[in-house]
């Protein structure tokens, strides 16, 4: 019996691409953004080789943490996108083996009227806003409006989105999927966004705040998965976090929703203590959607040191065949003054007991290596792009 656990830190780049001017990102580093802060500290990531990745920087290297000589335990790479975009649908899909040739369709202007009229129609409901937004603000500007007359909140980003946000005591948070569902049916073609996205809050003006019962709606993936390989080959996928909604459900066996990386923490490690044959698939969303987007510098840092300090439990509980695999999907810096999503190259730190020690893997062209690596491991003949290191590292 064999087990690989993937996990995503949602939005932890490592620095620019080249073609991070193309999309206004020159500059990006995530990583480094987050080491500015006393709060950043990553020593068991060190000890797997995070830190020893082409091209990775940190500020303050004098820490006592950060300055020690080390020879690391696993094997590392720095990943380049080759799709076209930099957000979450697109970045796991690369993860799992589809290289997407064209961009999802972004709505800088707000949706077309023809979408919103039919959209108005099919809920009943009015729509306000529907402008590019952070989540935060939509909803201190719009949330008093939305009280009193009952219309939705719908609004998009850089990346490509259809948000509907609503006030529980306003609109259940079944009838709010209920309309993310028509929203789903009614956004596709040219206004095929990578997901709708139920964003329902709680409280009152000023002070409203976003609940955990957030759900994603995506597309479906357009193309055969590592994750429908495995699948089809018999073997379990499970998904913590977000990750089913991504993928639509396709390719996943047995799921369970997150609220925070506490808790997708804490769900990996139960799946950890089970018996399975085959991967769990874990994003870890905090750092983008709670400190990335928001532009906090010393809560994304405090993020990454929280997880650092939860890896001993979770190495400590992998079995002899295990691999533990770390990644990314984007970057999301939060120093610089976009909050949105940023192009830049993401880790990948491989550990087990059979992974040889400190294995350089350099720069890997795509993201898809993961998935080529991954299905490899299963001995399934790959059907996704992307090519295997597993003769390098084992």
């Amino acid at each position: 019996m064999k087990r690989v656990f993937l996990i995503v830190l949602d939005s932890f780049g490592i620095g620019e691409m080249p073609d991070a001017a193309n999309y206004g990102d020159e500059g990006s580093n995530t990583v480094k953004a987050a080491s500015t802060s006393r709060n950043f500290r990553m020593p068991n990531m060190k000890k797997l080789g995070f830190f020893n990745i082409d091209g990775v920087e940190i500020e303050r290297p004098e820490e006592d943490w950060a300055k020690e000589t080390i020879t690391p335990v696993g094997a590392y790479a720095r990943m380049t996108e080759s799709s076209k975009g930099k957000d979450t649908t697109i970045g796991h899909w690369e993860i799992a083996g589809i290289i997407s040739e064209k961009p999802l369709p972004t709505f800088p202007e707000g949706f077309p009227k023809e979408l919103l009229d039919k959209f108005e129609e099919r809920t009943g409901r009015k729509v306000i806003c529907n402008k590019p937004y952070s989540g935060t603000d939509v909803i201190r500007d719009y949330g008093e409006e939305h009280m009193k007359t009952g219309a939705l909140i719908v609004y998009t980003s850089a990346d490509s989105v259809f948000q509907i946000a609503a006030h529980e005591s306003i609109v259940p948070i079944e009838q709010l999927y209920e309309y993310c569902e028509i929203a789903r049916e009614l956004c596709e073609g040219e206004y095929g966004v990578g997901r709708v996205i139920a964003r329902p809050f709680e409280g009152e003006a000023p002070n409203f705040k976003r609940t955990s019962r957030r759900h994603d709606y995506s597309l479906v993936p357009p193309k055969t998965t590592m994750l429908d390989q495995l699948i089809e080959a018999g073997l379990d996928v499970l998904a913590v976090g977000k990750i089913n909604d991504i993928f639509a459900g396709k390719g996943i066996r047995e799921m369970v929703r997150t609220a925070n990386n506490e808790e997708g923490i804490e769900r990996t490690l139960e799946y950890m203590k089970r018996d399975f044959n085959g991967l769990c698939f874990t994003n870890l969303v905090d750092f983008d959607m709670v400190y990335g987007h928001r532009n906090d510098v010393e809560g994304y840092a405090k993020a990454l040191t929280y997880f650092d300090e939860r890896l001993p439990e979770i190495l400590a509980e992998l079995k002899e065949d295990d691999i533990l695999m770390i990644t990314a999907d984007h970057g999301c810096d939060p120093i610089t003054p976009s909050t949105d999503h940023s192009r830049e190259y993401t880790p990948f730190v491989i550990y087990g007991d059979k992974i040889k020690k400190n294995i350089n893997l350099g720069t890997r062209d795509t993201f898809a290596d993961i998935a080529a690596t991954i299905l490899d491991y299963f001995d399934v003949d790959s059907k996704v792009a992307g090519k295997s290191v597993l003769s390098d590292i084992i």
